[in-house]
């Protein structure tokens, strides 16, 4: 080794006073002895970007050395190598320090890749040339202990998730671009015989959630009857991760199913880890994970990596599955109450539930509508406080006592009486939540129109859509009263108004008009100027109660509508 390697390196030269070749000697075997005792690999750069390694210890695993005809940037990760090369030229122009981590290639595969970290420093010699002095040491277990910290803290979101597929995005987002290029999260459900019986053969739905890294191809749409590989069951079945690494060319034709061999070709696919998400011994979903366009393949520790990472969704999974189940329960409980409107002659009367996507909450919002007579129609609408299914009880019990207190109390009744009857009941037989409702009473009138009574409790007031005159809310001057469940011994008021031929009166629960950081005044009157707009086209009922619904990406509690026209003469 020569000796102008040493000066810059050790940052000094050897006294004048003691320039014999015995003391440079002695300098060099000081040199040697502590280059062999330190954990690092020591190497300098020279003016003209030859790499001498002075020192080889400090890495697990050989690093593969670049030939005469190639560059020592060819060793990085081609992950790595865009952001490696700005930062190594960004620290070669200012002559400044630079301390990072890499991953390089090992000795003897091509695709076979270890995390290093690399300090190095500039020095400049006499004539104002820059060499850099630097160290290499291997940074495998830190920088997996740090990725896994990362990730996993990426995960902590999933707990939160409203419904499975927010969750399987959340985790896809958590793993690209670092550990994978694409992601697809499949849920796994029991394949059907063709007589309806379950085969017993695992199969996929689309995928639920992907991630893709820029400039791969999308997936291509599935059909119904696709079905997964083989490869693919058997890690659904033993509940065991697999990895597949692939030759130049892409996966061979046979083990996946024909589309993701179509797909894995397109996206020059290196290599595919299949990891089966398993819930109390059920695997519930299968996530496929691929490196692509000529990145090296996951490897034994990257998918130890990943099945870590998966395994934080067993139990945010788990929850999200009982609340979809309990949510499905629900709903199911809740639209057996939610019957379909009755004929009323002169009137044309439509109704719409549509619950909330969310997988956490169900609403206790109902609607009903009774006939009393041939000419006399009660009609109401509430909500229970609260999204559970507690609240859907709830919304069964009271919806029921108001449905058998309007049917008792026959035509003549007054809307008031009997909230304030239903507010007494259910205050002495429930626990009870507070609850909205507006509950009516429409009698036919001679001329053919319609009187309508109504009591308020608390509720978004109804909207009446005139047939030749804009629309208003039916409320009296002051408030409407309070809600149930929340006073003792209060005096309701009924409101009077009229229904004409051609006339609409709606019905809705607050989904309808409220969303978060929005005032319910503008809301109100957004609604009136939505159903001016749709009726001077004179729609069918049904379609001006669905051109009322808020776009989807608004909609963020259940909606209850029940809505009914006056006919005109034919």
């Amino acid at each position: 080794m020569r000796c102008p390697a040493v000066g810059p390196v050790l940052g000094c030269v050897a006294p004048a006073a003691e320039g014999t070749a015995v003391n440079e000697e002695r300098l060099l075997r000081r040199y040697q002895a502590l280059m062999g005792a330190v954990p690092q690999s020591v190497w300098v750069m020279s003016p003209d970007g030859v790499v001498t390694v002075l020192s080889g210890g400090g890495i697990a695993e050989k690093l593969w050395t670049p030939g005469l005809d190639m560059s020592w940037m060819d060793a990085v990760h081609p992950k790595d190598r865009d952001w490696f090369q700005r930062a190594w030229r960004r620290a070669t122009q200012q002559r400044s320090s630079l301390d990072t981590i890499v991953r390089v290639r090992l000795e003897g595969a091509v695709d076979r890749f270890r995390h290093v970290k690399i300090i190095a420093a500039p020095v400049v010699d006499e004539d104002g040339e820059v060499e850099f002095v630097g160290t290499a040491t291997d940074a495998e277990e830190h920088w997996r202990a740090r990725i896994r910290e990362k990730l996993l803290a990426r995960m902590a979101a999933v707990p939160a998730a409203r419904d499975l597929s927010e969750a399987f995005l959340t985790t896809a987002a958590a793993v690209v671009p670092e550990l994978a290029d694409a992601v697809a999260i499949f849920r796994v459900v029991d394949g059907v015989e063709d007589g309806g019986r379950p085969s017993g053969v695992p199969a996929a739905t689309s995928p639920e959630r992907v991630g893709l890294a820029p400039g791969l191809p999308s997936l291509p749409p599935l059909d119904a009857d696709f079905a997964l590989g083989p490869v693919a069951r058997r890690a659904i079945e033993s509940q065991e991760a697999r990895l597949l690494v692939f030759p130049p060319g892409g996966p061979p034709g046979d083990g996946l199913s024909e589309v993701s061999v179509r797909w894995l070709r397109e996206a020059g696919a290196t290599g595919v880890a299949l990891l089966p998400v398993v819930v109390d011994g059920r695997t519930v979903a299968l996530a496929t994970i691929a490196t692509c366009r000529g990145n090296p393949p996951p490897d034994e520790a990257d998918l130890s990596l990943l099945r870590d990472v998966f395994q934080q969704m067993s139990g945010p999974l788990r929850r999200t599955m009982e609340l979809q189940n309990i949510r499905g329960n629900a709903l199911a409980l809740q639209q057996s109450f939610l019957a379909a409107p009755p004929s009323v002659e002169g009137l044309t009367i439509t109704a719409l539930y549509h619950p909330a996507d969310s997988a956490a909450e169900v609403g206790g919002d109902w609607y009903d509508a009774v006939r009393l007579s041939a000419d006399a129609l009660a009609l109401s609408i509430g909500d229970i406080a609260g999204h559970d299914l507690d609240a859907a009880m709830a919304m069964a019990r009271v919806n029921s006592i108001l449905r058998g207190l309007a049917y008792d109390s026959g035509p003549a009744a007054s809307p008031a009486v009997t909230l304030s009857r239903l507010d007494r009941i259910v205050q002495a037989l429930d626990s009870p939540s507070m609850v909205t409702a507006v509950h009516a009473i429409l009698r036919r009138r001679t001329d053919g129109g319609w009187h309508i009574g109504l009591s308020n409790a608390g509720h978004p007031p109804p909207l009446l859509i005139p047939a030749d005159a804009p629309s208003r809310h039916l409320h009296g001057l002051a408030a409407p009263d309070p809600p149930l469940c929340v006073t003792d011994d209060l005096v309701r008021t009924t409101l009077d108004a009229d229904l004409r031929e051609g006339d609409t009166l709606v019905f809705y629960t607050d989904g309808l008009v409220e969303t978060p950081d929005t005032d319910i005044g503008d809301n109100l009157r957004r609604l009136r100027a939505r159903a001016d707009a749709l009726s001077h086209r004179t729609p069918p009922l049904p379609s001006l109660v669905r051109g009322l619904l808020p776009p989807l990406h608004h909609r963020r509690d259940d909606i209850a509508i029940i809505a009914l026209r006056a006919q005109r003469d034919s």
